[in-house]
């Protein structure tokens, strides 16, 4: 019997681990689902006979070593912060592993020694990074194999609300790592534009956005993600005139968020003292003391971000302004800001979301200049069985399962942007109804 670890079982685990719960009988599979809640594993395994859920705590060296070296394969849902103690791990006992974040520096230092044991660390293998990479792979393989020339590529990504359930006013509830989200952005974003590198701080990047329109979807608003840059070499488009990878938003969304940045309450730097503390003692504590209530005092100091009354009305209804006592004593602004949103931000009973992507290519071909759009949407079950977690675990669990079966022979730490492994994971996506619907021009 084949065993696989699954290290969390958070928001975006809920669809993985069915998958492998699903299939664990003809593959021969044995699934452990270790968290350090128990409860929230035992939730996820619901007692079926081909799994157990465990209570663990990754920094236990112990417990560590214990459970990868049980494994024939891990599959990470950790924060990004702590995959490099698992993949330590994964080295010593001869393990392969998969995650869906970011290829770390710290995890690009292992390629040769995972290459020498013969293993595979497949990293960013989600929905973004992970779906976008191999759904634009195989455009770019596709165009570059009759001879195309590409000149522009812009990917978007955005986990939302869908309409139906979508009650507030900021069209966004959490459906992924809630504090990333409240972090999202930060640092410089880098992309190309016409031959040129273009750089967007974090103080502008909410209010630099470009509208976004998926045919019968409606439209977004995207803003640049991280070092769209880094992946002009990782595609093979070294001539690309512009390349850029973003974010989704629905309307309204980037402008509202972008007075708390300007604020200073998306910080995560620095602890401050709450206690006995209401939301407007500490909003307060950020402007100049003139006499004027607290809202009139944040659109004079903010004046230059010209936000309009829905723009208002989005921060007023967070409670940021209210005079209630802050329920956390301690914590950078970024976690007050955190607490206070996971309650306004949760997702309810019956609430369904919404995963987008749009990739926009423009290509010339026997000196024609062409367009490729490819669109995605997918929408949540349930509260539990989300869009997200079914856009971010499927991708994993099928990776893992070619893994185990041989049918990946790459090795060393990579991501999924080869036809050996986007070709049969993009397959059977596709027989899950996760589908791209193409318009050409």
């Amino acid at each position: 019997m084949r065993k696989i670890l699954v290290l969390g079982a958070g928001k975006s685990s809920w669809h993985l681990i069915n998958y492998l719960l699903f299939n664990a009988q003809e593959q021969n599979w044995h699934v452990t689902v270790a968290d350090a809640s128990l409860e929230l594993a035992k939730s996820r395994t619901r007692n079926h006979p081909s799994s157990n859920a465990i209570a663990f705590n990754i920094n236990d060296e112990s417990e560590r070593k214990s459970e990868i070296n049980k494994a024939d394969i891990v599959i990470s849902l950790l924060p990004p912060s702590l995959h490099a103690i698992a993949a330590v791990e994964c080295l010593v006992a001869g393990k392969n592993l998969v995650t869906a974040s970011y290829v770390s520096e710290q995890m690009k230092s292992f390629d040769a020694d995972v290459k020498n044991k013969n293993l595979i660390f497949l990293n960013e293998c989600g929905l973004d990074p992970g779906v976008d990479h191999m759904s634009a792979m195989q455009i770019i393989h596709s165009l570059q194999s009759k001879g195309a020339e590409i000149i522009s590529f812009k990917s978007y990504t955005g986990g939302l609300i869908s309409p139906e359930s979508n009650n507030n006013p900021w069209g966004y509830k959490f459906t992924w790592n809630p504090k990333n989200v409240i972090l999202a952005g930060q640092g410089t974003a880098l992309y190309r534009q016409n031959r040129s590198n273009k750089f967007t701080p974090y103080h502008r990047l909410f209010s630099q956005t470009e509208k976004i329109n998926i045919s019968g979807i409606g439209q977004f608003e995207g803003y640049a993600n991280r070092n769209s840059n880094a992946y002009i070499e990782t595609y093979n488009l070294l001539n690309i005139s512009t390349l850029l990878r973003g974010t989704l938003r629905y309307i309204g969304y980037c402008s509202s968020w972008n007075l708390f940045v300007h604020l200073g309450i998306t910080d995560d730097t620095y602890k401050i003292n709450t206690s006995s503390l209401t939301y407007h003692d500490w909003i307060s504590s950020y402007l100049p003391d003139d006499g004027k209530p607290l809202l009139q005092k944040l659109q004079t100091q903010f004046h230059y971000l010209n936000l309009s009354s829905d723009d208002w009305n989005r921060i007023t209804w967070t409670g940021i302004l209210e005079k209630t006592l802050i329920p956390i004593s301690n914590g950078t602004p970024a976690e007050v800001l955190l607490n206070l949103l996971e309650s306004k931000w949760k997702l309810q009973h019956g609430d369904l979301d919404l995963v987008v992507m749009q990739h926009i290519f423009e290509y010339k071909l026997n000196s024609k200049t062409h367009t490729h759009i490819s669109s995605l949407s997918v929408k949540g079950e349930n509260e539990t069985a989300t869009a997200m977690s079914k856009t971010v675990g499927l991708p994993m669990a099928i990776a893992a399962k070619l893994i185990l079966n041989g049918e990946i022979k790459t090795k060393g730490v990579t991501i999924p942007v080869i036809p050996e492994i986007y070709e049969p994971v993009l397959n059977e996506l596709s027989e899950l109804n996760i589908i791209f619907k193409v318009e050409q021009g």
